[in-house]
């Protein structure tokens, strides 16, 4: 039976429809911040939970004003990019900053980047992390997880960039229906798990052309089972985070690798992936712990 869950209680605090008070304003905030809605939470209690929501409108001003200067030195040098899992329908404060950069272009990006005093933290296939007093920036050539490549990151950069702005600095990112794909293929093929924002993001930007631009990059099961899953947590059966079980996972990465080639050649990646990370199986079973990500 469908009930008032402690998610819908967000959704409708986040629209204006429910005012927690006592513990549960505690409550849903723990909520919220698993969900990566905590800004947009203390917006609407910010009265009583007011130094929280200092804290954080400063972390979200810092995040903008690093990722600003980020895509100052990349447009500085001619890259070809797109910020990636970057635009909400809420304000949010990321752990990092996602950025698909064009192959060719990741040289030049790290040196523009290193320049402005970022270390590299990691190369890997598909990926450089880069870090800077606590800010990380992620440069993928393709979404991708245990180096395998789940989406075509070549593609996404032709289709689907659009021109923004980012603290008061032109940036390319990627357009509001191409974000409903991402975050689906995110949630569903890496994560396992769907959050509220996910949801939110799926609501809000979904028109005919999604569907299509899934079905063009191969990831439709993933569209599909992210708004089976929204649908369920709006009715209230369940709630979110909202993780996958084993059997769906398998089941929908068995049909990916059948249907999608590139997935299918890389998948051999999880096993060089396993040797240069020893310690793979505590990752597994934290990911298999964890309430959120």
């Amino acid at each position: 039976m469908p009930r008032e869950t402690e998610t819908l209680r967000l959704l409708k605090t986040l629209l204006g429809l429910y005012k927690p008070s006592g513990g549960k304003v505690h409550k849903l905030a723990e909520v919220a911040k698993l969900n990566k809605l905590l800004l947009a939470y203390l917006r609407r209690v910010g009265d009583v939970l007011r130094d929280e929501l200092l804290r954080e409108e400063a972390r979200y001003r810092w995040f903008v004003r690093n990722a600003a200067e980020v895509v100052d030195a990349l447009n500085g040098v001619g890259v070809g990019y797109a910020l990636h899992k970057f635009r909400k329908p809420v304000d949010h404060v990321s752990v990092d900053l996602d950025i698909l950069v064009k192959v060719d272009d990741v040289p030049k990006a790290v040196k523009a980047l290193v320049r402005r005093g970022f270390e590299v933290a990691v190369s890997e296939p598909y990926t450089v992390t880069l870090v800077r007093r606590g800010f990380i920036v992620d440069l993928y050539t393709n979404p991708s997880f245990a180096w395998v490549v789940y989406m075509d990151g070549e593609k996404l950069l032709r289709c689907c960039a659009e021109e923004i702005e980012v603290g008061g600095v032109k940036a390319n990112a990627l357009t509001k229906e191409a974000e409903v794909v991402v975050a689906a293929a995110h949630a569903v093929y890496k994560e396992h798990m769907v959050l509220l924002m996910d949801c939110l993001i799926a609501w809000a930007w979904t028109g005919r052309g999604v569907w299509s631009l899934a079905e063009e990059l191969g990831v439709i099961k993933a569209l599909e089972t992210l708004y089976s899953i929204c649908r369920a947590i709006e009715a209230g059966y369940i709630e979110a985070p909202y993780k996958l079980s084993i059997a769906i996972t398998s089941r929908i990465l068995s049909e990916k690798f059948v249907r999608d080639p590139v997935f299918r050649v890389t998948t051999i990646n999880m096993l060089k992936y396993a040797f240069e990370h020893r310690d793979i199986g505590a990752g597994m079973l934290n990911r298999l712990l964890r309430g959120s990500y």
